[in-house]
């Protein structure tokens, strides 16, 4: 027999679920190693297409590098802001990342395996994407049942970020995860909350036997 949950169990894995946040806003305070190893290995326990673990995590100890990683998330904040035409002074006013504050910063990296793992990448090469993303769901996750935040940051230029860290070709940084304590987690979404964009409903995406138009908005 399949090994049985409590309701408590299920309870709290839906929980933990609904109350995670994408977090920017932290306070001092030094992740313990141990609990920073659990996070690791919830990250390490996610699935993989062909078993192929494309992830890599790498650890920025140096308070130097953590500051140059700052600048290179700066400067796309300042192209983003540029691109977003109308948007970009609100778009300013937002805390998009919290890469001083937080205790911990990891940066989660793609290595290129498809030679190696062919298996359900034939027709899906995003798959070793997906993969990587499963493994930083899954310390999202463990990070909120820790009474942690975590915070996704994309503002960065690839090949900068990849130039500093000296990862090499064939790999590709995808996150830079900050992580640590906070005084409270968001009752919604950051964006939600700052009035920047609402979530769709789950009506609004789940169509049954044929893909089902968006609805034009009003």
């Amino acid at each position: 027999m399949p090994k049985e949950f409590s309701s408590a169990d299920i309870d709290a894995v839906y929980s933990v679920i609904a109350n995670r946040r994408d977090v920017r806003h932290f306070i001092p305070g030094e992740v313990s190693e141990e609990v920073l190893l659990r996070l690791l290995t919830a990250a390490h326990q996610a699935p993989s297409v062909g078993l192929m673990q494309p992830w890599r995590f790498i650890r920025i100890k140096d308070g130097a590098v953590r500051e140059q990683i700052c600048q290179i998330v700066d400067d796309e904040r300042q192209a983003t802001a540029a691109a977003l035409g109308d948007r970009g002074d609100a778009f300013m006013r937002l805390k998009v990342e919290g890469i001083r504050e937080c205790g911990e910063v990891l940066v989660a990296a793609l290595m290129d395996r498809r030679e190696r793992h062919v298996f359900g990448r034939r027709t899906l090469p995003e798959m070793d994407l997906a993969s990587v993303a499963c493994a930083i769901q899954n310390m999202w996750l463990a990070s909120r049942a820790e009474g942690l935040g975590m915070g996704w940051v994309s503002l960065f230029d690839p090949a900068r970020l990849a130039g500093l860290l000296g990862i090499p070709d064939g790999a590709k940084p995808v996150a830079i995860l900050c992580l640590g304590h906070v005084t409270a987690f968001y009752t919604k979404p950051m964006l939600e909350l700052e009035g920047w964009a609402r979530p769709a409903s789950l009506d609004a995406l789940l169509s049954t036997d044929r893909w089902r138009p968006d609805p034009q908005p009003c």
